[in-house]
């Protein structure tokens, strides 16, 4: 028996849509086609909860690619309004394995889409559920939200749910995330299966710290190739970390030459898949609206288990709005080149600052 427990009207803040929450159990209940375009359906399965608004049925629209990378905290509208752009106006999905429905209305008003679905996926076997596959191989824009990505590696990694992600950014279809779900675009991810987050100290003290967890093998963006990604870098005075863990994938023999992108918060990294170019884009007056991309010309000179780090000349490109930067290259505009070294686990810059 299907137990309706809660049924909620409100008005929307920037839509005035009218909102029709229905939470249930035990069955998998879908957005019906004779729904109103207006109104937001919530269902659910085993294991994940769908939240739905606009048009339930599914529309085809031409896409094109885009890769969005926000560095966390209160989201860029440009990311949202470029994805629906880039997405033909079709169906936005949102992926997230905690919260609810937050970011429908918001992305709604800004995407002009067809429809915005959130789907919160808490198991492996929600991961597995067809309803949930299809939703998101059928999306003309895919977004990541916030979150611990060490749920996401481990209730997506190896399941559908991955390789429809990959497919939507293979059709090409934008995709995107913020703070955990930019860690899980890269090639190669942080994924915090640590007791507790990633410190700059612990990470420079100890390469092999045990909250220094890595995973790769998991989303497959082409462009994001040989690339780590690190988020709320100045806020959370993170780059040492990211040094650290490019340190790793070389010492680990993961990769000769990796390269990382790394992002503060309230800052996005928009990446045209086909020409590697970069901008960068962020809310309006925030102080530090950098982005990072940072290259290994050599190996560490020591990065050892229990030992501090030393890793000299690691390259670094800062960039803000108005510059750009290639991936292919890895060349940049408009920015400001340095380079920071560790010695026995003490950070040191080339400009005097280490941001």
């Amino acid at each position: 028996m299907i137990r309706i427990l809660l049924v909620i009207f409100r008005i929307a803040t920037h839509s005035m849509r009218r909102l029709v929450v229905v939470a249930t159990f035990g069955i998998s209940l879908h957005a019906a086609a004779s729904a109103a375009a207006d109104e937001v359906v919530v269902s659910g399965g085993t294991g994940y909860k769908h939240y739905l608004v606009g048009n339930p049925a599914d529309v085809e629209r031409k896409t094109t690619g885009l890769i969005v990378l926000q560095g966390g905290g209160d989201d860029v509208d440009e990311n949202f309004i470029r994805m629906g752009a880039k997405g033909g106006g079709g169906d936005f999905v949102v992926l997230s394995a905690s919260g609810d429905a937050e970011y429908n209305d918001y992305i709604f008003g800004l995407c002009r889409c067809d429809s915005v679905a959130t789907l919160v996926l808490t198991s492996r076997e929600a991961a597995s559920d067809p309803f949930v596959v299809s939703t998101i191989r059928n999306a003309e824009a895919l977004f990541i939200a916030g979150g611990d990505q060490s749920s996401y590696v481990k209730f997506w990694k190896g399941t559908p749910t991955e390789d429809a992600i990959n497919f939507v950014a293979a059709k090409p279809a934008p995709i995107g995330g913020t703070s955990a779900g930019m860690a899980v675009l890269g090639e190669f991810t942080y994924s915090a299966f640590g007791k507790e987050s990633l410190t700059s100290a612990g990470a420079l003290a100890d390469p092999f710290a045990p909250d220094l967890t890595l995973e790769r093998d998991f989303l497959g963006l082409p462009a994001m190739h040989n690339i780590i990604t690190d988020q709320h870098l100045q806020e959370r005075d993170r780059i040492g970390r990211t040094v650290a863990m490019l340190a790793r994938l070389v010492k680990d023999g993961w990769s000769a030459h990796p390269h990382a992108i790394a992002a503060d918060r309230e800052t996005a990294v928009h990446v045209d898949p086909a020409t590697g170019t970069a901008e960068v884009f962020a809310t309006r007056d925030h102080a530090t609206p950098y982005a990072y991309f940072m290259s290994t010309p050599q190996r560490p000179q020591r990065c050892e288990r229990g030992q501090p780090l030393t890793f000299r000349a690691v390259n670094v490109y800062r960039l803000s709005p108005g510059g750009s930067f290639n991936l292919k290259s890895w060349r940049g505009q408009g920015g400001i080149a340095y380079t920071l070294s560790v010695e026995a686990g003490v950070l040191s810059s080339s400009r005097g600052e280490i941001y």
